[in-house]
């Protein structure tokens, strides 16, 4: 039995993950966690989120440490808030637990430090911008559209409800880096005023924020007499969630290592080791 601790416990992603893990029979939630001084804080998880008792309480975040070494989970999944999850990677790490992290929104520093934190203390993890099987392999073609159409104007327009903090998505700027890497050029973030005519090397990446929209995401290859669009809808979070779950699983036997969704999923791309 995988023994599984959730951060953000009772957001749109941690709820979700919850219930399920709680279907799962090769899997458990042991503890789970929110902001320090929620109000919620020792009532059982499961009825919070509205699947009955689990015999769960609602931990915060400064009881993690403390809670970690009680409950010795393998694996700890983390949606929360960049500095958040910095902080609790520094916690978990240290007491040799597993991490997955879908969390969004990281400087380029607080990325780096949250690599060398778990390289330092030798746990694995998959850290991934998007988990959904469909978005993995929306990543893969844009390898090989960008090899083949790189001489095509290329934009990236995507859509997410209006609560979303982060702007543009992780997976937007994940695609961005894909097309970067496999035909170069440079990011502009939306365009306004007198910007002159378009540069061939753009790559344009434009948020679009309203609704209840879980996330979408186009990205457009505009050449000369055509246009070629590949697009990816996820009408429900349980697409992520599912991805989350596969990343436990891959876990399972990992000593050592970090990395994504395409190793998850046999794709072969790894972030480093």
């Amino acid at each position: 039995m995988i023994k599984v601790a959730v951060a953000g416990a009772l957001g749109r992603m941690g709820s979700g993950i919850i219930r399920t893990i709680n279907e799962q029979d090769d899997m458990k939630v042991v503890c789970a966690f929110e902001r320090e001084g929620h109000e919620k804080r020792g009532e059982d998880v499961g009825e919070l989120i509205g699947i009955g008792k689990i015999g769960v309480p609602l931990n915060t975040a400064d009881e993690m440490e403390q809670v970690l070494k009680e409950k010795n989970p393998d694996v700890l999944v983390d949606f929360t808030m960049p500095k958040a999850t910095l902080n609790n990677v520094k916690i978990a790490s240290k007491l040799g637990i597993k991490l997955i992290i879908g969390t969004t929104g990281f400087s380029e520093e607080e990325r780096e430090e949250m690599i060398k934190t778990i390289k330092e203390n030798k746990v694995p993890a998959v850290i991934s911008e998007n988990f959904a099987i469909g978005v993995n392999i929306f990543f893969k073609t844009l390898e090989f559209l960008a090899k083949k159409l790189g001489d095509y104007d290329i934009e990236i327009v995507e859509m997410h409800h209006r609560f979303k903090k982060d702007a543009p998505s992780g997976t937007a700027l994940r695609a961005a880096e894909i097309i970067k890497e496999n035909r170069g050029g440079y990011f502009v973030f939306g365009r306004k005023g007198l910007v002159g005519e378009r540069k061939k090397e753009e790559i344009g990446i434009h948020a679009l924020r309203g609704g209840d929209v879980v996330g979408e995401h186009t990205v457009i290859f505009a050449g000369d007499g055509e246009r070629l669009e590949l697009t990816h809808k996820a009408s429900s979070r349980q697409a992520f969630i599912n991805g989350v779950i596969l990343a436990i699983r891959f876990l399972k036997d990992k000593d050592e290592g970090i990395y994504n969704t395409f190793d998850v999923l046999g794709l072969n791309y790894c972030i480093g080791k």
